[in-house]
């Protein structure tokens, strides 16, 4: 070791050192600066003046520590992840080192002696993620960039809401905008179905993978494989593509983090705190969007397609399941129990496999092959209180009071019965 390799405690250590052993200092003084015992301080002075300048350093520099682990225990357990596990990480190759080999290191241990060998880079040197830029489509209409956003849009002026906005990828407009009070499959539908009546239908949607535009139960048997908003753009032959992260599909999230700085705050200028002023003061704002942040497609050339004249939109974006019919010309759905019309249409359909229409707005239909069936209702949320002894002299005024609630209960019955959301209140034909 050269005086150069010295610490700058040491060398503090040194000057103290040396004025003891000229006499400019005391023992004393010098163990009260150093945080040394007078013997720690004479050990020193001797080994100064046995060896020199390099007596005030440690001793044990550059040699293995006590409890240093054997390089033999190193050299096998680097041996073993080179030949066994050279693509795990620290922590699982750490693991089957102690179960399979009883190779007990621990995990920081290995992480450093896998940086030193190179088969882990820390998150220092690991380079960051790529997202590189993707061009634009060349037409308005190619794919169009759906999502929702909920948000305090009133801030501390109403409740919260859900912005659901379709963005042009060829240009970044704003096609269609809605508040609605939550993201559901109905106001997906309620909304889509208004865009293709004033563009028409573009090739494809471009979405996350929220549940609504795709089915990600792993496990999924049965039915179409297709969400209920995928099958209604399946049959009008629109294509939904999924984006795997966010930064995907950037647009719809830029323009919401700029929604949600400007429209906040357009908002609140313009006094509105309710969802239905909001999309009543939408197209203005929407129209200053476009101008300002709008690009110009590379292809004038308009991507949406016409539809066709035989395709009906309140048919296509409704909520359709299948049901069997039982013996007695019923079935169940939505906690519910659907009584068929005896008649010459419905007695052979016992057995048989029919189709439940669910609208937007509330109503319901039964249909098999296209033809709407008769049906009445037996509504299985309907509850029954049961009365308790009532004295004889007391008897009609029960009868009234049960007679008004009977009232009460016809006249709010269909607003009891269950509803998806997003859906208007139920409607029975």
């Amino acid at each position: 070791m050269t005086v150069l390799e010295m610490t700058r405690k040491e060398f503090s250590r040194l000057e103290i050192i040396v004025a003891v052993e000229e006499g400019k200092m005391s023992v004393s003084d010098a163990a009260s600066l150093m945080r040394l015992s007078r013997r720690q301080i004479f050990r020193l002075l001797n080994r100064f003046r046995s060896i020199g300048p390099h007596g005030v350093a440690s001793q044990k520099r550059g040699a293995p520590p006590n409890n240093g682990i054997h390089r033999a225990v190193r050299n096998l357990a680097m041996m073993l992840v080179r030949k066994y596990y050279p693509d795990f990480g620290p922590t699982l190759a750490c693991e089957k080192l102690r179960e399979v080999h009883d190779c007990r290191v621990s995990r920081e241990t290995l992480r450093k002696w896998m940086i030193e060998d190179g088969l882990w880079l820390d998150r220092r040197h690991k380079l960051p993620s790529v997202h590189q830029p993707r061009n634009r489509r060349a037409r308005v209409g190619e794919l169009i960039q759906i999502d929702g956003s909920t948000h305090a849009w009133f801030e501390d002026r109403g409740d919260k809401c859900t912005l659901i906005a379709f963005i042009d990828d060829a240009t970044s407009r704003i096609q269609h905008a809605a508040f609605v009070p939550s993201e559901s499959a109905f106001d997906y539908m309620r909304e889509t179905r208004a865009y293709i009546d004033r563009f028409g239908r573009p090739i494809a949607f471009y979405s996350d993978k929220h549940a609504i535009f795709r089915v990600n139960h792993p496990g999924a048997i049965g039915g179409t494989g297709m969400t209920q908003f995928g099958r209604a753009l399946n049959e009008i032959n629109i294509d939904i593509l999924c984006a795997n992260t966010p930064s995907a599909k950037g647009r719809v999230e830029r323009c919401f983090g700029t929604l949600q700085d400007r429209l906040v705050k357009e908002l609140r200028l313009e006094g509105v705190s309710d969802m239905k002023a909001a999309n009543a003061f939408l197209p203005t704002f929407i129209e200053q969007y476009n101008a300002r942040f709008g690009k110009p497609p590379f292809d004038e050339t308009d991507g949406h397609r016409p539809m066709m004249s035989d395709w009906d939109l309140t048919d296509v974006f409704a909520w359709k399941e299948e049901r069997t019919v039982s013996n007695s010309l019923t079935l169940q759905y939505d906690k519910m129990l659907f009584l068929l019309v005896p008649n010459d249409v419905t007695r052979p359909l016992a057995r048989k496999r029919v189709t439940v229409h669910d609208y937007p707005d509330g109503r319901i239909a039964i249909r098999f092959e296209g033809r709407d069936l008769p049906y009445r209702i037996f509504d299985k949320l309907q509850k029954v209180d049961q009365a308790s002894v009532v004295d004889n002299k007391r008897l009609g005024a029960v009868l009234a009071y049960v007679a008004e609630r009977q009232k009460e209960f016809d006249e709010v019955r269909s607003k009891k019965s269950p509803r998806r959301r997003g859906q208007s209140e139920r409607q029975f034909v």
